[in-house]
């Protein structure tokens, strides 16, 4: 990969990148981190990976980042989170939106991925199996598990606004 075929890349999958970690984390500065550092890496590769490899070496990597992330989380609690949820108890029914990312949050991570790669991001099954590194049939349960899980735990749409 030349550096224009690099620069190329940043153009073309930075947003992309950016939707998908944004969605997946619920935060817009530890998503920028996701993409600052999938970018950092295939940087670093640049001699060892293809240009048409690019999109699929950045979204792996994004997914690797954001798993760790999650386990890093999942040790420590952010007091910020604690009192946001405290302060969103009002009468009004939330809307879509905030119900929608309510439930994303509660399913495990490599769910939530493949859930957001297929209807986020629009990748097919074999895609996010290679980008993943999951086989065909793990994906498919994965992606059946998670839209049964969002399907439970937002339940009922005529209460959201």
């Amino acid at each position: 990969m030349t550096a224009n075929d690099y620069n190329h890349a940043v153009d073309q999958h930075a947003d992309g990148l950016y939707r998908f970690a944004l969605k997946h984390l619920r935060d817009v500065d530890r998503a920028k981190d996701v993409v600052q550092e999938s970018f950092a890496r295939l940087w670093a590769k640049v001699d060892q990976v293809e240009a048409a490899k690019a999109k699929s070496y950045l979204f792996t990597t994004a997914h690797h980042v954001m798993v760790d992330e999650v386990r890093k989380d999942g040790r420590s609690t952010r007091m910020e989170e604690h009192h946001t949820r405290l302060q969103h108890t009002s009468q009004q029914p939330p809307d879509l939106k905030e119900v929608l990312d309510a439930a994303l949050a509660t399913l495990p991570a490599i769910q939530r991925s493949v859930v957001l790669l297929r209807d986020l991001e629009g990748y097919s099954y074999e895609e996010i199996a290679e980008l993943t590194g999951l086989n065909l049939a793990q994906v498919k349960v994965y992606i059946y598990r998670g839209r049964t899980a969002l399907k439970d735990h937002i339940g009922q749409l005529d209460l959201v606004v």
